[in-house]
């Protein structure tokens, strides 16, 4: 009996989301992680909630820090909005227990992206709408600002859609910018324009979207190459080391290093319109290989619908802020 077209647009649905859902090749996501999600964090106040989360971080003290857009949504034009967002668009909360401690932020970025804590505590901003990146203290105090406001510009004193900053133990600190300008540059910890590299392509050291970056122990540099599907690892001066590329690996977003020689990739997923649409974080050892994913597509808690950036507590605790879900949620290594 022939099928109807209901039946055969049912199907293929069926099938869509079947493969959204199956592991990726070679890598161990079919096994069971060794993380869970923490349900019910964070906590927030009644009838309040978080806009798309672009970026997270996490102090010394345990407080995590997360930058989102409130109630802006990235326009369908690309067309970024200079105005500033009325709300609030920074949220700290406790990371034992998930309490908001504190808002600051509003009326002043119009479109948040990146969001790095240093070990000073101090926390780093860009706005990839006005073309800036920023410092401030812990509390909200801004204590500097790179870049022209609004303008756009590949010199060593403007950005283009700048995305997200590594800071040094140093205080000196790099730039990953980003969406126009594929490239890297590092600043003394007063600004002072130090080097830079990258160019648009595919080759070693160059970029197609820069969207994440990350310093080891060692001064490594890692950014996340995002339209290239890879992570690029350079000394610090600049020099290609190695990159890591996979179909385990995903689509990264956002790059960071745990305390335990370990890398954690925030895949945002594949958004080619042929293929499932993915998400998840894999866990890398630094030599490139993928241990483990956990997470995946989906909007269930432990799940994500695109994780945009990551970070990683002291404790090993792993934060993944969602930028399609609007919120941000924790990880921790399962009980033996």
């Amino acid at each position: 009996m022939p099928s109807s077209g209901f039946g055969l647009c049912a199907l293929a649905l069926s099938l869509v989301q079947a493969a959204a859902q199956s592991p990726l090749p070679g890598s161990s996501e079919a096994k069971s992680s060794t993380y869970q999600v923490v349900r019910g964090w964070p906590v927030l106040p009644p009838a309040e909630s978080l806009g798309a989360v672009a970026g997270v971080g996490v102090d010394s003290h345990d407080n995590v820090f997360v930058f989102h857009r409130a109630g802006r949504q990235w326009p369908a034009s690309g067309v970024l909005d200079l105005n500033p967002i009325t709300g609030a668009t920074v949220a700290v909360f406790d990371g034992r227990s998930g309490v908001l401690l504190a808002q600051w932020g509003a009326k002043t970025f119009a479109m948040p992206h990146g969001l790095t804590v240093d070990r000073e505590d101090n926390v780093w901003l860009t706005d990839v709408a006005l073309q800036q990146v920023f410092k401030y203290s812990s509390n909200g105090k801004l204590l500097l600002t790179l870049g022209k406001r609004g303008v756009a510009g590949n010199d060593h004193s403007h950005f283009n859609r700048p995305t997200d900053v590594a800071a040094a133990s140093d205080g000196s600190f790099y730039v990953s910018d980003g969406y126009r300008n594929t490239r890297v540059l590092k600043f003394a910890a007063d600004g002072r324009f130090l080097l830079q590299w990258g160019t648009k392509g595919s080759k070693p050291g160059q970029f197609d979207l820069p969207h994440g970056i990350a310093l080891d122990a060692a001064g490594r540099v890692y950014v996340a190459d995002r339209s290239n599907a890879r992570v690029q690892v350079f000394e610090a001066e600049g020099r290609f080391v190695s990159e890591w590329k996979n179909a385990a690996l995903g689509r990264p977003y956002d790059v960071a290093i745990g305390s335990e020689g370990t890398a954690f990739i925030a895949d945002g997923g594949d958004q080619s319109p042929t293929s499932p649409r993915r998400s998840g974080v894999a866990v890398v050892s630094l030599d490139g290989k993928v241990l483990e994913r956990f997470g995946g597509f989906g909007t269930d808690e432990g799940q994500f619908s695109m994780a945009h950036d990551i970070a990683v507590a002291k404790d090993g605790s792993v934060y993944v802020g969602d930028t399609s879900a609007g919120r941000v949620q924790k990880f921790v290594r399962k009980s033996k």
